[in-house]
């Protein structure tokens, strides 16, 4: 494959990610242990700040993966209900698609190959915050009413004050830098037509940045 042939196929994607789990404290799964209670229902999202798929400029929108993982998440048979930024495009939306489900390599491949069962996809508002150690997220649900998930995670801290940081694990390795390990003061999903809806306090979260490319 020729050098313009892999840009006009793939992808480089920058930004900020945020994960909040079932599991207690820091999560298993970040290091390719067995989750607590040998289950973890978790989502992660991802905000692109900037960023290309297949040529289509992805700046400033989000996507966010929804999970149910039985078992040891590097395992796979993950149940996941993506979500894609309602603001997108239809052109944004495919491309954040094909990224995210796997079909243009990389580590976006590598993660999508977990997936046993795909849900759905919903495109709907996607709101987060973030900065200083702390963030939050806020999914509207699919029937425009309220939030499939909402969940606020702030950032444990070394003697230093600033926040407590996994540098070589499974996880930081995907994502392409360290992670900010933490925990979700709130984490709650409603999706009942899925049979995805709980609501923890006090769980495992991370966040960071991630650079992801193929």
């Amino acid at each position: 494959m020729t050098t313009a042939d892999t840009t006009k196929t793939g992808y480089h994607i920058k930004g900020d990610f945020f994960e909040a789990c079932s599991c207690a404290n820091i999560c298993p799964c970040a290091v390719g242990a067995d989750p607590d209670d040998g289950q973890c229902w978790t989502f992660t999202g991802y905000h692109i700040s900037e960023g290309t798929i297949r040529e289509v400029d992805v700046s400033n929108l989000s996507v966010v993966s929804l999970s149910q993982v039985a078992g040891n998440m590097i395992a796979g048979n993950w149940r996941e209900v993506l979500f894609v930024d309602g603001s997108a495009t239809d052109a944004q939306a495919q491309a954040l698609l094909d990224a995210f489900q796997g079909h243009l390599g990389g580590a976006l491949a590598e993660l999508a190959a977990m997936v046993g069962e795909r849900v759905a996809t919903y495109r709907t508002a996607i709101e987060y915050t973030s900065g200083n150690g702390k963030g939050s997220i806020r999914v509207t649900s699919p029937q425009g009413q309220g939030y499939a998930i909402e969940a606020s995670m702030e950032a444990y801290r070394g003697p230093d004050g600033n926040p407590t940081q996994l540098v070589n694990s499974i996880a930081s390795s995907i994502l392409g830098n360290a992670i900010v390990v933490g925990k979700a003061s709130s984490d709650t999903v409603s999706l009942p037509e899925h049979q995805m809806q709980w609501s923890y306090s006090g769980r495992g979260a991370m966040q960071g940045q991630f650079d992801l490319r193929a």
